[in-house]
């Protein structure tokens, strides 16, 4: 029982971390996590998709686990993902409009507090887009020894 009560307080402090932040740490921390995770983050291309997302959109986020990679291999015209069994949102930083999208994605998905476990694939206008083929996540690749 007391192993239970340990446990219950850790996972309460750790989903209370992401809303104790500022605004700016909770930004440098999704940014810091894409770096940990994502094989395709530099500060150029990550920061901006993550700083176009609300800041409480962010702390939700962070509370789940989950994160913002840029993923160059999305087309232009699927510019935007959610891989559900990740946990991760990308979005193609060379296409102009990929971050606003997927920002707004992100704010709509963590207002309504539901992330499928299959991945959605978005249009550059923001639908859908259903039957489509994108290149599977795949997270960087850890140190030896690393866990």
């Amino acid at each position: 029982m007391l192993f239970k009560t340990a446990a219950a307080v850790a996972l309460a402090l750790a989903a209370n971390a992401a809303w104790a932040q500022s605004d700016a740490q909770v930004y440098e921390s999704a940014i810091a996590e894409a770096a940990r995770l994502c094989p395709g983050h530099s500060k150029e291309r990550t920061t901006p998709g993550i700083r176009a997302v609300p800041v409480g959109a962010l702390r939700v986020l962070a509370q789940r686990n989950y994160t913002m990679c840029p993923d160059r291999r999305l087309d232009a015209a699927t510019p935007a993902v959610w891989y559900g069994a990740a946990g991760v949102f990308a979005w193609n930083p060379d296409n102009k409009g990929a971050a606003k999208l997927i920002a707004g994605k992100v704010d709509a998905m963590t207002r309504k507090e539901e992330f499928p476990a299959e991945t959605l694939v978005w249009k550059a206008d923001g639908s859908e887009a259903k039957g489509v083929t994108v290149p599977m996540f795949e997270p960087r690749p850890r140190p030896a020894g690393a866990y």
